[in-house]
Order: C-alpha cells, then sequence, then structure tokens
C-alpha cells in the first residue's frame, strides 16, 4: 500500500494549527494591533513544511508528534519571522504573500518589524520551555548568522553582481536549507535519536533544503502570483543569485532531482518510519507553489 501523503499532510497540519491558535496570543490581548499582526501572518495559510518535518523527524526514530508539536510550533513561528521581514520595502519589497497582501502593506512597516520581532521572541519562549538546550542550540544556530540571517546577508550582498557556484550553493544553504535541516534534526533529537540516525536526518535535511530552495528559484521564473500566492520573476528584477540563472532552468531542475534521490538514500538505514519525510522529499520537488 502507497503511502497516503495527502491524509499525513491534513492531520498534521490541523495538529500544527490548532496547536499554534493556543500558543499565539488572542487578537484582542492588549496591545492588539502587534497580536492581530502576528496572527495575520502566521494564519495567512502555509504548508506548515518546517513544523511537519520536525515531526516526521520525531517520527522516523521513534518519536511521537505531541512531544514536538511545541518545537515544531517554534519553527513555523521563526520561518513567518523570516517571510514578513522579507518583504518588506528595505528587503524583497513585496506586495503579497501566500495570496494576500503582506503585512507591511496592511500594518505598516513598523508593526511589522515588531510583529517579525515578537513571533521569533516566541519561538525562543516556545523552546525554552519545551525543548532541551541541544535543540535550542540547533535552532539558534539555523536561524543566526550562521545559518538563516547569514545566508540573507550574502543573498543581498549579491544582488546585481556575478557569484561563483561557491556563494551561490552558500546562500542557499545558508538562507533557507539550514532551518529545514534544523527542522528534521530537532525533532529526531527530542525524540531520543541514536548518532548513527542523527546523522542520517541530518543529511537528509541538508539535502532536501538545498533542493527546496533551487525548486523556488525555478518556480519564480515559471510561476505566476496566482499559483505561487507572491509575486513572480521577482529575483531577476533584483538581479538575485539564484540557479537557473546561474545554471539554466533544466540543469537547476536535474540538481534538485538529484538533491531529493540523495536525502532520500540518507534515510534508508531508518526504514519505512522514514517513508513520511521521503514522500515529503518528492512533494518538495513537484510542488508548484
Amino acid at each position: 500500500m502507497s503511502f497516503d501523503l495527502a491524509a499525513y499532510l491534513a492531520d498534521r497540519r490541523r495538529a500544527v494549527d490548532e496547536a499554534l491558535e493556543r500558543y499565539l496570543p488572542a487578537k484582542d490581548a492588549p496591545p492588539a494591533t502587534i497580536h492581530e499582526a502576528m496572527r495575520y501572518s502566521v494564519f495567512a495559510g502555509g504548508k506548515r513544511l518546517r513544523p511537519i518535518l520536525a515531526i516526521g523527524g520525531a517520527e522516523a526514530v521513534g518519536g511521537t508528534m505531541e512531544r514536538v508539536l511545541p518545537t515544531a510550533c517554534a519553527l513555523e513561528l521563526i520561518h513567518t519571522y523570516s517571510l514578513i521581514h522579507d518583504d518588506l520595502p528595505a528587503m524583497d519589497d513585496d506586495d503579497y504573500r501566500r495570496g494576500r497582501l503582506t503585512n507591511h502593506k496592511v500594518f505598516g512597516e513598523a508593526i511589522a518589524i515588531l510583529a517579525g520581532d515578537a513571533l521569533l521572541t516566541l519561538a525562543f519562549g516556545l523552546l525554552a520551555e519545551h525543548a532541551s538546550i541541544e535543540v535550542v542550540r540547533e535552532v539558534a544556530r539555523a536561524a543566526g548568522t550562521f545559518g538563516m540571517i547569514g545566508g540573507q546577508v550574502v543573498d543581498i550582498q549579491s544582488e546585481g553582481k556575478s557569484v561563483d557556484a561557491e556563494t551561490l550553493e552558500y546562500i542557499h544553504r545558508h538562507k533557507t536549507a539550514a532551518l529545514i535541516r534544523a527542522s528534521l534534526v530537532s525533532g529526531a533529537m527530542l525524540a531520543g535519536a541514536s548518532p548513527p540516525a542523527l546523522t542520517a536526518i541530518r543529511e537528509a535535511g541538508t539535502h532536501l533544503g538545498l533542493a527546496f530552495q533551487i525548486v523556488d528559484d525555478i518556480l519564480d521564473v515559471e510561476g505566476s502570483l496566482e499559483e505561487l500566492g507572491k509575486t513572480a520573476g521577482k529575483d531577476r528584477r533584483k538581479k538575485k543569485a539564484t540557479y537557473p540563472e546561474h545554471f539554466g532552468l533544466e540543469t537547476s531542475r536535474l540538481k534538485a532531482k538529484a538533491l531529493i534521490e540523495d536525502a532520500k538514500a540518507a534515510l534508508v538505514s531508518l526504514g519505512s518510519p522514514a517513508e513520511p519525510i521521503r514522500a515529503l522529499a518528492d512533494f518538495i520537488f513537484q510542488r508548484k507553489s
């Protein structure tokens, strides 16, 4: 019997959304504007990929969703904060995210900045309360200057420049892959993964994260606002360093596919409990938004 990814995603998304509802302040809790802005972006839709990967990482080594759900939610809050800030005029200057006006277009730039700050702070509060110090350290590194923020810095500094393949991979591995890897790894850590299992999960997460960003770059070229829920063609207009720009679309597609296969190969030793992650790997490659 083949794995039912659609049912798996629907169940995990529902659990994550219910938990996020519990953890976020009510929209009318004072000061109401900031809480409304936080909730606006968190509940704007989205695949909930990072929290579901955290759950999948735990389940792959015998853990349960319930054990990792607060950490999974923290990862989604970190991701959402990064999107709010990415969309600001000083960064990517985008008007749409997930098919809706971006946070700063609705609440203004100052509140959008503070909403992102508040989501990041809430995320680490959840981690401090529910995760181990090793997981807090893993997520902090992935979200900071040695991970997502560091990649974003080099991405911004590379706009309009001709960069080599090494710099391009640095951007992608840090800006996107670091937090995706940390999502899988943190779930596995909380579930008590053995060192060999953790190594396999970490390797798979790196491959998945890099593939995700390459596919994102491809979709920016081939997609539309209606499909993506955000402005298409933005990378070329801002002259960003991307795989399609550097290698061309077909080579980029082949690279992403090879990374997906590498991720699945890394999980062989974990057997059938890792099937959700393998199915998610195919989903990452085949997605249209």
